[in-house]
């Protein structure tokens, strides 16, 4: 019979430079579910790949003497280079400067163009050339971009554009009507109020001031933008547009496009709307994850944050960062990376929980029995509560998995290691050993932690899959005992199963030693990104510090300058709960545009958790975050305050006004 197919991506990265910590989150959770489909039978194509045009890239090789593409191709070797490291089992690779997908761009354009789906016309606004991206006046900050802060430029130049207006009634149709087509929900909401029924603007797809880009065939003097080139790879790497479009028949539409969440408009809107307009099946979801962040702050090589995951695997292994991507954050949401935790989840869950129980149960195995268990065994009262949870884990784990919750389903996989290791407390092997007539329990039990081992490395494969293979080793396990469905069955392990006792899986860390180690390595490799970023872009002068100044008697004067230095949103209150041991506080989750931040406010007296949720607020962004009861906030929520201590929320009058709008 043949084979269910699962065709699954990851976003095609930009090689300006070495890729982070926070892209390889994205491919390892991609890879993850990849590896899972295929143990469960599926027919599974995974593409990756690379953003290869753009003008910054054309900018930074011209910086270096070089060809766009002789600077790009050293950086897609780091690249696959540090998939292989990862363990990233993608099937093709795609790069925006392959002949086939080049050529199928401009099938596409053309075809667009043709039958009125894209015009031309002229186009004026500020651009960033690192964020190839356009900005309206009263977009950017302090005369900035205002999502990374450098510097801008006023573009005018003619351009084609693509009839994004035209499917906005579709899309949002569509949207409402398939309520699982983007995930989370979150993002769907978001996508539907702050964009959709606002209305959409014609977008941009060409561009005449740089080279550095597809041709578009009729017009010369035009290269195809951004989306249209980059958005394509998902069919063009099927080969959509070529004389053998077998792959793109057999696997489209995907079934899921994991994405990072400051992209997922650019995949939920302008995509849908180009397969519309192509008259081809949309994709079947769209999962927007979260970032990882630093200090609740997102990385990036300017700001020297970002954390090079080839000093983390040289350092500890990939099973144990893939483990650590996978548990510590719930896919969908923000997470913090943090060194102590990473070291935490190492030596809790992994040298601890795992490597102590496969390590000691052979250890075991080989004192008492001399390796080799014998078959003649005796039940424990304690053998059918350990027999039900091994048996019920797996399809624990298929329910999480099949909506990307990873850490769930590694939650559930270490609930049944625990629960082993408590079923090793229980039957007590080292008093069972010292009594003859015992002997058989001892035996009963050490198989019933062997046949529990065995279901556990089945389940961890998708996650961490080199570890597997050293169990099965110390396990003598035959390959017929770890295939997938044989994680739902007890009792397949040989009765007289014999072991061997290999390296530990993961060696137990000192922690105080190694935070040390780890902080210095860490800023090594940082330091040598922020020095390349400098080499790559203009250097900013200099500014004059200011001099330190007593506080005048009232309020000083402000220049608009001063004021414009001020950065208010509008921000959405998603979660509201009371502080413990705090009088006044209330810890606020609050959505500003793409992002959601913590903070904490002393409105407590006022307004209620329940109150709080779902209101629109003035939130000052751009303040300097402060630890508040153990845990940091970002930004201030706005009050008026009546003069006799009480306060009101500043909102705004509209109560559909979108979340991330700038108020100036």
């Amino acid at each position: 019979m043949e084979k269910e197919k699962f065709y699954i991506t990851t976003p095609i990265y930009y090689p300006s430079d070495k890729l982070h910590i926070g892209h390889s989150y994205c491919t390892v959770a991609t890879d993850t579910m990849a590896r899972y489909k295929r143990l469960r039978g599926y027919d599974v194509m995974f593409l990756t790949g690379t953003d290869e045009h753009g003008q910054k890239i054309e900018r930074i090789a011209n910086s270096q003497g070089k060809e766009p593409k002789e600077y790009i191709d050293n950086i897609v070797v780091g690249i696959k280079e540090l998939w292989k490291t990862l363990n990233i089992s993608y099937d093709k690779f795609i790069r925006t400067t392959d002949d086939y997908h080049v050529k199928a761009v401009q099938q596409i354009f053309k075809q667009l163009y043709d039958q009125g789906d894209i015009y031309k016309s002229s186009y004026e606004g500020w651009y960033c050339t690192p964020c190839e991206s356009f900005f309206t006046e009263h977009q950017l900050v302090n005369g900035k971009c205002p999502d990374c802060g450098r510097d801008v430029e006023l573009v005018k130049e003619e351009s084609y554009f693509f009839r994004l207006s035209k499917y906005q009634d579709r899309i949002l149709k569509y949207m409402e009507e398939n309520t699982e087509f983007l995930q989370p929900n979150t993002r769907q909401n978001e996508m539907i109020n702050n964009f959709l029924k606002p209305g959409l603007e014609d977008l941009a797809v060409s561009r005449t001031s740089f080279k550095w880009g597809v041709p578009v065939e009729f017009d010369p003097g035009h290269i195809v933008y951004v989306w249209i080139d980059a958005l394509s790879n998902y069919i063009t790497a099927l080969g959509y547009g070529s004389e053998d479009d077998s792959l793109f028949q057999k696997y489209w539409p995907a079934d899921v496009h994991v994405v990072g969440k400051e992209i997922v408009r650019f995949h939920s809107i302008i995509w849908p709307a180009m397969l519309m307009a192509l008259n081809l099946p949309l994709p079947k979801q769209i999962f927007g994850h979260g970032w990882l962040v630093i200090n609740g702050g997102k990385m990036s090589k300017s700001v020297g944050n970002v954390v090079d995951p080839n000093v983390l695997v040289e350092k500890y292994g990939v099973d144990a960062i893939r483990y650590f991507l996978l548990r510590e954050v719930a896919f969908g949401q923000d997470g913090n990376f943090n060194n102590e935790a990473l070291i935490q989840r190492i030596n809790s869950d992994l040298a601890n929980d795992l490597g102590n129980l496969v390590s000691r149960t052979v250890g075991m195995i080989e004192k008492y029995f001399g390796g080799r268990l014998p078959d003649a065994r005796t039940e424990t009262p304690f053998d059918k509560e350990l027999e039900t949870v091994a048996l019920g884990t797996a399809e624990k784990v298929e329910a999480a998995m099949e909506k990307m919750f990873f850490s769930d389903a590694l939650m559930e996989i270490w609930n049944l290691i625990r629960r082993t290791n408590k079923y090793i407390d229980e039957t007590q092997p080292w008093i069972l050993c010292k009594d003859e007539a015992k002997q058989g329990e001892l035996a009963n039990a050490l198989y019933h932690v062997a046949e529990s081992i065995r279901i556990t490395s089945i389940l961890i494969q998708p996650f961490i899959p080199s570890t597997p293979e050293k169990i099965w080793a110390q396990y003598n396990m035959e390959s017929n005992l770890v295939e997938w469905e044989m994680a739902k069955k007890w009792g397949l392990l040989p009765f007289e199963l014999k072991v061997e006792k290999g390296e530990s899986l993961f060696p137990r860390i000192d922690m105080k030693k190694e935070l040390a180690e780890l902080e210095a390595a860490i800023k090594a490799s940082q330091s040598t990104a922020v020095a390349n970023q400098g080499k790559e872009e203009k250097k900013e002068e200099k500014k004059e510090t200011p001099k330190k100044h007593e506080e005048p008697e009232y309020p000083a004067e402000i220049s608009i300058d001063d004021f414009c230095k001020v950065q208010l949103k509008v921000g959405e209150v998603i979660e509201s709960s009371v502080v413990e041991n705090s009088k006044k506080l209330l810890r606020n989750v609050i959505r500003i545009g793409d992002e959601e931040r913590v903070v904490f406010s002393g409105i407590k007296e006022w307004y209620t958790p329940e109150e709080m949720v779902g209101k629109r607020v003035v939130v000052a962004y751009n303040l300097k975050p402060r630890k508040m009861m153990g845990e940091m906030s970002y930004g201030m929520i706005l009050c008026a305050d009546d003069g006799n201590g009480n306060l009101s929320l500043l909102t705004t009058e509209k109560k559909d006004f979108p979340s991330g709008s700038g108020i100036s």
